[in-house]
């Protein structure tokens, strides 16, 4: 049976940390260690880039398990549509969605239009709940 747990989370410094710990004791109670790091650091990309560019007072994170996939999104009601940059040496952001793209194994924009974008990553899993039948992402 899939799972899912989701948190709002304030656009304040403090956020991208506690959203850290909130997908870290979701995967550890789902027993998911095997892309555990990698999606805590994409999730911490995300959830800054809310910080910084989304709108409102908070974002909210989404987190699903099932058929060994595991989705990780970023509900926020900022406009602007992500991209990957190109950033030079002396830059010192803008390599955020870089480290996503390297890291996961799927990841996307889905806008709304009523209310800004999710961002979402997927992580291709073995450990955790699994489904007979259900392709992985």
């Amino acid at each position: 049976m899939p799972r899912s747990v989701a948190q709002r989370f304030p656009r304040a410094g403090d956020a991208v940390p506690e959203a850290r710990s909130f997908l870290g004791s979701a995967l550890e109670e789902w027993e998911i260690a095997d892309r555990a790091e990698d999606a805590v650091l994409c999730l911490s990309e995300l959830a800054a880039n809310a910080v910084r560019h989304g709108a409102h007072d908070d974002f909210l994170v989404g987190v699903s398990l099932g058929g060994g996939c595991l989705r990780v999104e970023v509900h926020d009601a900022g406009t602007g549509v992500p991209r990957v940059g190109e950033p030079s040496e002396d830059d010192t952001d803008g390599r955020g969605l870089l480290i996503v793209e390297s890291l996961a194994d799927g990841w996307g924009v889905t806008p709304h239009d009523s209310c800004g974008k999710t961002v979402w990553t997927e992580f291709k899993t073995i450990g955790g709940e699994m489904q007979s039948g259900v392709i992985p992402c």
